[in-house]
């Protein structure tokens, strides 16, 4: 596929939405269901999922998702998946190869400037990314929407009630480095526009716990209609299924004693699935497939609409993070139960940020319709 191929639509859309990973274009959608934009589903025959009954043509106000694909293969492989649902529902997709040489954020900047100049809002998945911040500060546009990415969507709201530089919570308590100071000047920038005024309109899109919106920031709640119309009821198992994490891959959790507490979950519960996590080492996947005996899952779409699609275990167990708030959403009306593991301390790492545990703690603490676990003995 060419960068632009499949592009379609208005040239210069109304609603621009920047996104870099599944889950940011998966509430995208979400979103944009919520607002009614688009021409709802294509009838492709065999497509992934199926139409809402009586669905009805929606206004089309012209939102074009922009993609700024990462070099990842597997998060592109599910980008690929999403792009063309959301093709299906009628949206405008540019695929972007953002990060494909020294020079692709040169020539991605220069050819999107004409479009952000006109957008009047911009929908963003990562308030972090400083690839979002940085095209920021060549929009004009008066409202700005934040869509969920995961639970760094709590943070991000924290940090700006706060009036604090925007900085992920696994990264919190070192020092800035070089870049960071490089680009201090940008981040200040977007934290500023990402801050309602007299002239600007923020909305946050979540299905996170929100406590501390800064005041003038709109909240509207993401309750996974679109996902709920779109595919299912899954058809349920007796087993349980366990879903990975990131945890060791960002520096947080031990490895060794990772794999001690997924062994534990899987002999306890009697689990044989194990739906990876799309940042989820090869090396890893690989311990938990010979030594737990796991059988590894790797999803090609988020795993709400995996667990949407079905089969899907009458238990699902997880560790701290945003499927613990977002699954018994997507699994509403079923007979699903999702089970969260505390993480105990012990498993953390030396590098670990010094706010981990007490922000895995208030993920798990702040889940809703979830059965809470104690931390497994590693």
């Amino acid at each position: 596929m060419s960068p632009r191929a499949g592009s379609a639509g208005p040239q210069s859309p109304d609603t621009l939405a920047f996104v870099e990973s599944p889950v940011q274009l998966l509430n995208v959608l979400e979103w944009a269901h919520l607002h009614a934009l688009g021409t709802g589903p294509a009838p492709a025959a065999g497509g992934p999922g199926r139409a809402p009954a009586g669905a009805a043509p929606g206004p089309g106000a012209g939102l074009a998702l922009v993609v700024l694909s990462p070099v990842d293969p597997m998060t592109r492989g599910q980008l690929r998946r999403m792009a063309e649902l959301a093709r299906q529902e009628g949206h405008e997709v540019r695929w972007e190869e953002a990060r494909g040489g020294a020079a692709a954020p040169f020539r991605t900047i220069g050819s999107l400037a004409p479009l952000l100049r006109r957008a009047r809002r911009i929908v963003l998945g990562d308030p972090f990314s400083r690839y979002v911040q940085l095209l920021l500060t060549i929009a004009r546009a008066r409202d700005l929407v934040v869509v969920d990415d995961g639970t760094a969507t709590m943070e991000f709201v924290s940090q700006l009630a706060r009036g604090e530089r925007l900085v992920r919570w696994h990264r919190r308590g070192g020092r800035p480095g070089p870049r960071d100071l490089v680009f201090a000047p940008v981040s200040a920038s977007a934290r500023r526009r990402l801050t309602p005024g007299e002239r600007r309109r923020v909305e946050v899109f979540s299905s996170m716990p929100i406590t501390e919106a800064p005041e003038g920031v709109r909240v509207s709640v993401n309750d996974f209609a679109w996902t709920r119309a779109r595919f299912g009821p899954p058809r349920v198992t007796a087993g349980a299924d366990l879903v990975g994490t990131s945890l060791v891959e960002t520096g947080v959790v031990d490895a060794d004693r990772y794999l001690e507490a997924v062994r534990g979950l899987a002999r306890a519960h009697r689990a044989a699935r194990y739906f990876a996590h799309r940042r989820e080492s090869t090396e890893k996947l690989h311990r938990l497939a010979t030594e737990v005996g796991l059988e590894i899952v790797r999803p090609d779409l988020p795993l709400e609409l995996i667990a949407r699609r079905g089969p899907i275990g009458r238990t699902v167990l997880s560790f701290p993070s945003t499927v613990v708030h977002t699954l018994p959403l997507a699994l509403a009306g079923t007979e699903v139960r999702v089970a969260v593991c505390d993480i105990d301390p012990t498993w953390l790492t030396a590098h670990a940020s010094p706010r981990a545990q007490g922000f895995l703690s208030g993920v798990t603490g702040t889940a809703r319709d979830v059965h809470r676990l104690s931390a497994v003995a590693g």
